[in-house]
């Protein structure tokens, strides 16, 4: 109890002390800001199945012959780089309601499927015509930065925002008549922003569709990072 105490004071007075600081410190805060557009190298597809019975075994049996067709034909395709995800499974009681009165008909199998491939062009269309030959399926389609790039960029956006604190601080220095300048304080984003700019398709298809046209044009993905940089003189 005594050392809680002694943190609590502690923590106490550094309070007005930051607070003080800030007051007879001259200061100067900046904001620092890089950007950097980038084309997505992730795309997902995400593919929502529901089948309804009156027997537990035979919902659940049509949704896995489903993820089977779909599994089979994504591995005859020879697409390069994927990954068939499936998660959400759930069965349930598939109720109904006549005249506001509800009723229990058979039973509701859902599930949800993603593809994830960092492949582009002809193999995203590969991908398309498998989900088209693998049955009555809706899905979508979402452009992403992945996170293996979005790190890789982390350095080089952190340099360049501080650099454009820096460059601010010394317009306002010069224009105000100050001599030089010194950094007293920085805080930084833990991680780059990506900016919700991918594309996202819908589409219905079933096996004798036509061939659905090319999706692939994403377009390009803008990647910011902001730092807040006090200087004193």
């Amino acid at each position: 109890m005594k050392n809680y105490l002694t943190i609590v004071f502690a923590l106490l007075l550094a309070v007005p002390v930051l607070a003080q600081d800030n007051m007879t410190v001259p200061l100067i805060e900046v904001e620092g800001f890089s950007e950097k557009k980038i084309a997505p190298d992730q795309a997902t597809f995400q593919i929502n199945l529901e089948e309804k019975a009156m027997k537990v075994t035979d919902a659940v049996g049509v949704l896995n012959r489903k993820t089977q067709l779909l599994a089979d034909a994504l591995k005859k395709a020879k697409i390069k780089n994927y990954k068939l995800i499936a998660d959400n499974y759930s069965v349930d009681v598939n109720r109904i309601y006549r005249s506001g009165t509800p009723r229990d008909s058979g039973y509701v199998a859902r599930q949800t499927l993603r593809v994830e491939t960092e492949s582009k062009n002809e193999d995203l269309q590969k991908i398309v015509e498998s989900i088209q030959g693998a049955g009555d399926m809706s899905f979508n389609l979402h452009f992403e930065i992945s996170e293996a790039t979005q790190k890789s960029l982390e350095d080089e956006l952190l340099a360049t925002a501080l650099k454009n604190a820096e460059s601010r601080a010394q317009l306002i220095a010069q224009t105000l008549g100050i001599k030089s300048i010194r950094v007293h304080r920085v805080s930084l984003e833990s991680q780059p922003i990506p900016m919700p700019y991918a594309k996202m398709e819908m589409m219905r298809t079933s096996a004798d569709a036509a061939p659905a046209p090319p999706l692939l044009s994403p377009e390009d993905q803008s990647i910011q990072k902001r730092v807040y940089v006090k200087y004193t003189y």
